[in-house]
C-alpha cells in the first residue's frame, strides 16, 4: 500500500517540481488547482472504498456473478460521476478560481493545465476504482504495478512535454497536464484488460438498468459518506488557500509546494488508514472489542513516532526542498515556516485519520464524516484564520497545528468511548448476536474468488 500511495501522489509532487521550473506564477497556478484536482480524487475514493466494500462482500458468499455485476456497475457510475463534476468543473472554472483567490494572469495558467485535466480525469478514475475492485479479490500486488507504472510514465513525459527536449514541443502547464492524461491513459488500457479479459472480475456492460440502479444504490450507501469526508479536505484546502493568497503569489506558490510535501510525508498514515481497518473490523466482527482497541493504540503509537522520525528528515532537507521548489526568495522563506512548524502536527493528524477510518470499520460512516467536519471546520479552518488574523502567515501555520493537537485528543476519547461502550454492551470476547445470519468470510471462500491471492488474503473485504 505504502508503495501504490507514493506513486499515486508521485503525480503531484512530480508536476509541481518540473512546474517550479517554470517560475512562481506557474508554481502559484499549480497550487490553486490542488483543492480542485483533490475534490475529484476525493470522490474517487470514495467510490473506490464502497466497491471495494461490496464486491468483497459477494466475492466471501461465492456469488461471482453478482460481484462482475457490482464491478461493472461502479466503473460506469464512477466515470458519469466524475464526467459530470468535470464539466462542472470546466464550465465553472473561472468563477471558482477566482474565489481562491487567483489573480486574472494566473487564470489564464490555471485553464492551460486545468482544461486538458479534466477532459482526461475519467481516464484517472477507472484505474482507481479498478484497483480496488482487485484488491477486493484479494490481489494487491497488480493495483501497486499499475500506479508505479503510471508514476514513471508521468515522470518520463514531464520533462519532455513542458521543456520541449527533443522532438517534443514545449507546452509548458498544458505539458504537465497532458504528461499526466498520458500515464492516466496507459492505467485505463490496462485495468480494464485485467478486469475484462484476463481476471474476468467484471463485464463490460451491467446486465440491465435496473441492476445497474441496484447496485449503484449499494456503492453510494457506503461511498458518499467516505466520499464525503475526504471532500472535506480540499474544500478546507481551498478556503486556506484563499486565505494564503492575501499574502501574494509567493505565499500560495510555497504553500502548495508545501501541501504536496505534506502528501508525501503523509504516505504511511495514508497506508495504514487502508489497512487497520480490516483488523479491526475482523475482531469487531468476532466481539474482540479488547483486541481492537489494542490495534488501534499501537497504530497511533507507531504513527506519532514515526512522523516525529518525518519531521527531523524534514527539517534536514530544508536546504534542498527550498533549491527544489522555491525559485524566489520570498517563496523560499514561506516554505521554511510551512517546513518548521506544520509538520509538527502531522502525528497527531494521523491519529485523526486514523480514527476516522476505525470508524468506517466499526460501520459507523456518518460518525467518520462527523469527525471530519469537527476536525476541519470546527478546528482547523477556524484556528488558522485566527492565527493568520493575529500574526499572519506564522499564526496560520500554528493554528493549524494546535487544532489538529486538539481534535485528536477529541478523537481518541471518542473512540475509547464507542468501543468501551460496546464493551458494556457485553460484545467482547464473543460473537455479536445476529453475526451468524451472515456467511462467514473464510480462507475457502476467498480462495475462490480469486486464483492469484495468497493465504489470508482478502478475506476481510467484507
Amino acid at each position: 500500500m505504502i508503495f501504490g500511495i507514493a506513486t499515486l501522489i508521485s503525480f503531484n509532487l512530480v508536476d509541481t517540481f518540473f512546474i517550479s521550473l517554470l517560475g512562481t506564477e506557474e508554481l502559484a497556478a499549480i497550487g490553486f488547482t490542488f483543492p480542485v484536482t483533490f475534490t475529484v480524487i476525493s470522490l474517487t475514493i470514495g467510490l473506490g472504498i464502497g466497491t471495494s466494500a461490496v464486491i468483497a462482500r459477494k466475492l466471501g458468499a461465492d456469488q461471482d456473478t453478482a460481484a462482475r455485476h457490482v464491478g461493472s456497475s461502479a466503473l460506469w457510475l464512477s466515470a458519469l460521476l466524475v464526467g459530470v463534476l468535470s464539466l462542472v468543473g470546466f464550465l465553472f472554472s473561472r468563477p471558482i478560481f477566482a474565489l481562491l483567490g487567483a489573480s486574472a494572469e494566473i487564470q489564464i495558467l490555471i485553464d492551460a493545465y486545468m482544461n486538458i485535466w479534466f477532459a482526461g480525469a475519467i481516464l484517472l478514475v477507472i484505474p482507481m476504482v479498478g484497483n480496488s475492485i482487485l484488491r477486493a479479490s484479494g490481489d494487491t500486488k497488480t493495483p501497486s504495478l499499475i500506479m508505479g507504472l503510471g508514476g514513471l510514465m508521468n515522470a518520463i513525459l514531464d520533462p519532455l512535454l513542458i521543456f520541449g527536449l527533443g522532438p517534443f514541443p514545449a507546452l509548458g502547464m498544458q505539458g504537465a497536464a497532458l504528461a499526466s492524461v498520458i500515464s492516466w491513459s496507459i492505467g485505463f488500457s490496462i485495468i480494464l484488460y485485467l478486469l475484462i479479459r484476463r481476471k474476468r472480475l467484471i463485464d463490460p456492460l451491467p446486465p440491465s438498468v435496473t441492476e445497474f440502479i441496484l447496485s449503484s444504490r449499494k456503492l453510494l450507501t457506503i461511498g458518499l459518506p467516505a466520499a464525503g469526508a475526504n471532500m472535506l479536505t480540499p474544500i478546507s484546502l481551498g478556503i486556506l488557500t484563499a486565505i494564503v493568497a492575501t499574502h501574494g503569489a509567493p505565499a500560495v506558490a510555497a504553500f502548495g509546494a508545501g501541501a504536496r510535501l505534506e502528501s508525501m510525508a503523509s504516505i504511511v498514515i495514508l497506508a495504514l488508514s487502508m489497512t487497520l481497518p480490516p483488523l479491526i473490523s475482523q475482531n469487531f466482527g468476532a466481539g474482540k472489542i479488547t483486541r481492537v482497541q489494542e490495534a488501534y493504540k499501537v497504530a497511533l503509537r507507531f504513527v506519532l513516532l514515526f512522523q516525529a522520525a518525518v519531521y527531523l528528515v524534514l527539517l534536514a532537507s530544508l536546504p534542498i526542498i527550498q533549491t527544489a521548489f522555491a525559485r524566489e526568495e520570498a517563496v523560499a522563506d514561506v516554505l521554511a515556516w510551512f517546513v518548521i512548524i506544520m509538520p509538527l502536527g502531522y502525528g497527531v493528524q494521523g491519529c485523526i485519520i486514523l480514527t476516522n477510518s476505525s470508524l468506517n470499520a466499526l460501520h459507523r460512516p456518518m460518525q467518520a464524516l462527523l469527525l471530519s467536519v469537527l476536525r476541519l471546520f470546527v478546528m482547523f479552518v477556524p484556528l488558522s484564520w485566527l492565527g493568520n488574523h493575529l500574526a499572519g502567515l506564522l499564526g496560520l501555520f500554528i493554528g493549524g497545528v494546535i487544532a489538529n493537537v486538539l481534535t485528536a485528543w477529541m478523537a481518541y476519547r471518542w473512540f475509547m468511548r464507542l468501543t468501551d461502550a460496546e464493551r458494556g454492551n457485553g460484545h467482547d470476547e464473543k460473537k455479536p448476536a445476529g453475526a451468524g445470519t451472515e456467511m462467514p468470510v473464510t480462507e475457502a471462500t476467498v480462495a475462490k474468488s480469486s486464483a492469484t491471492q495468497k493465504e489470508g488474503e482478502g478475506r476481510y473485504g467484507a
